[in-house]
């Protein structure tokens, strides 16, 4: 039977929380990893409805996508806020997971699906990820070494070429080497040039693990002074990973008729506009939630409408003065169709187990009629 820990290693790797913003809060946050699993239910937040609706039907993992305990408590009992939200979780077992940032922006995640239902083309990042430093590490090993000089390299970080692991290339070649008095070879006698059958071995390592890979290599090769040589690399290209999306519609539309398909598309019950609703546009940004920290990444990439959940009233000025349109259908239609479509992924992964989104959760923002 499927396992809180089982589907929390699906969802790491589907939305890595090491790609989450440094101010959130990700992960299992609440309950035990080893709790058998039967029912899973996603929301947006976790709220009283949402908690009532969990215990009646029986859930064991609620994954929400707002976090839970987003702030530091130093008291959860029934007299708080946060007691009365997840005492009841608690005396039933039940676990929450949030994915929230690392969501937003994966492969697949909620910005993405923004950016699918709106018909976008050549879809990119809104704000790309710098390239992580990265070099390539050559080594000249003896044959004998060559096994034990790789495991340490790969244990080190070294080797990892996107979702490959252990990643070389080794070719074969003489060494040559004359010991000085001062030498103490491994191989052959100081005094005289040596000639070794060795072979060349090539990683790729992150700058990060940089120093350890070099460490590991110096202690798993036999030789006194190890040859090898490091080289930076340069990425090439634009990056996939990063924060929002940017792309482009097929046909330019006036904007009146975006915010229409927009409506459509996130069953918004209300749109905030600034821009003429003649104007036409093409190039569409898209950042769930309240995203206005994006709106300069949008002006940068020439969009010509950044579509948000929520923005300030000095970034609508912003917007307005930088000359880029801006639809605003409400944070919670902007991400709730991600809850939705997770629930699906989900059911999929794990099709022995019963998985819906919340039923009961509102926009807590309405219209007058």
């Amino acid at each position: 039977m499927a396992t809180v820990a089982d589907v929390v290693a699906h969802l790491d790797a589907f939305a890595p929380p090491a790609t989450a913003a440094d101010w959130d809060n990700v992960g299992l946050i609440l309950g035990d990893s080893k709790t058998e699993l039967t029912r899973i239910l996603t929301c947006l937040t976790v709220t009283p409805e949402v908690v009532a609706e969990a215990v009646e039907g029986k859930v064991e993992l609620i994954v929400a996508h707002h976090p839970v305990l987003f702030k530091p408590v130093k008291k959860l009992t029934a007299a708080t806020a946060d007691g009365k939200l997840l005492l009841p979780l608690l005396r039933r077992g039940i676990a929450v997971y949030s994915p929230h940032t690392a969501f937003d922006n994966c492969a697949g995640g909620i910005n993405e699906g923004l950016a699918a239902r709106l018909g976008l083309l050549n879809v990119r990042p809104l704000r790309p990820d710098k390239p992580a430093a990265a070099f390539k590490l050559v080594a000249f090993v003896p044959a004998g070494d060559l096994a034990r000089v790789s495991d340490a390299l790969f244990a080190a970080g070294a080797g990892a070429i996107g979702a490959y692991r252990e990643c070389s290339f080794r070719t074969d070649g003489t060494g040559t080497f004359f010991g000085t008095d001062a030498a103490n070879p491994t191989v052959g006698i100081k005094g005289r040039r040596e000639e070794v059958l060795e072979s060349r071995i090539e990683v790729v390592v992150p700058e990060a693990s940089l120093s350890g890979a070099v460490a590991a290599l110096r202690a798993a090769h036999s030789y006194e002074e190890p040859a090898f040589d490091v080289y930076p690399l340069r990425s090439l290209g634009g990056a996939t990973t990063g924060a929002g999306r940017v792309g482009d519609l097929p046909i330019e539309i006036r904007l009146v008729h975006l915010g229409e398909t927009l409506q459509r598309a996130l069953n918004s019950k209300g749109m905030q506009v600034i821009g003429s609703r003649g104007l036409p546009v093409r190039r569409v940004a898209v950042a769930c939630g309240a995203a206005g920290e994006y709106l300069a990444d949008a002006i940068r990439a020439k969009a010509d409408v950044f579509v948000t959940g929520e923005l300030r009233f000095h970034d609508g000025l912003a917007a307005q003065a930088a000359g880029i349109s801006v639809l605003l259908p409400g944070h919670y239609a902007t991400e709730r169709p991600g809850v939705e479509d997770l629930a699906v992924r989900l059911q999929a992964a794990f099709p022995t187990l019963h998985v819906s989104a919340s039923a009961t959760e509102r926009d807590p923002f309405g219209v007058l009629a």
